[in-house]
């Protein structure tokens, strides 16, 4: 089993100083993905899961013509839920991420005022990433440390997401307790990719991580975050 885990190409957050919900890719967040379906060009993957967001599906789209695979659209792959600020003047947006960051701890795990709650969207994310890797044939035991139980080998998987989501995957996968600000604590760049395998220890698997945030096979000029 192989999971390639991709954030989404750099999206165009605003235009004319308001705030964008859903955006599409910027010129650089579109070159991006084309490299992205060059750099997966004669490759094989089983299977690729995409967001349901803009970006995520367009970054994805020059990778599936490239592998030439169907694409399974699954919700609970979504960043976490902001509050609507669409059209809102980007600066008020700034000032509400700033001044979340000064909360005491534990209003940090309520999210931000009028969004999803990180409990909500870790328990969102863990859940799908669970249900999904079980019908696969991977199981994972309770306790510590996490370890795996595989019925096979396993496929290779693409999955199209975003920072927020990518790592709540890898920290479940790894056994990393969670922090209510995880695309902080694993910085992965705009289409950048990481990967994660099973390694057999004693009679089950633990999930290594092999790569993270590689940026190969983007130009220096192409680096965003």
């Amino acid at each position: 089993m192989e999971l390639v885990f991709i954030r989404h190409g750099q999206p165009e957050w605003e235009r004319d100083g308001r705030s964008i919900d859903n955006p599409v890719l910027t010129e650089v967040g579109l070159q991006q993905a084309e490299l992205l379906g060059r750099a997966f060009a004669g490759q094989h993957a089983d299977r690729i899961l995409v967001s349901p967001l803009v970006r995520a599906q367009q970054t994805a789209a020059p990778i599936i013509e490239a592998l030439g695979i169907e694409p399974e659209t699954h919700d609970w792959l979504a960043e976490i839920t902001a509050p609507v600020w669409q059209d809102t003047p980007t600066e008020v947006v700034a000032k509400v991420f700033a001044e979340s960051r000064v909360r005491p701890l534990e209003e940090q795990w309520l999210g931000i005022p009028g969004g999803e709650t990180f409990h909500d969207f870790h328990d969102r994310v863990t859940t799908g990433l669970i249900d999904f890797l079980s019908s696969i044939g991977c199981y994972r035991y309770n306790g510590f440390p996490p370890l795996w139980q595989l019925e096979d080998p396993g496929p290779r998987i693409i999955v199209v997401a975003h920072s927020g989501t990518d790592a709540v995957c890898l920290g479940h996968l790894l056994g990393i307790d969670p922090v209510p600000w995880e695309w902080e604590r694993f910085v992965a760049f705009h289409a950048s990719v990481s990967v994660v395998r099973p390694m057999h220890i004693a009679d089950k698997h633990s999930f290594s991580l092999f790569r993270f945030s590689d940026l190969s096979h983007l130009p220096a000029e192409l680096h965003t975050r």
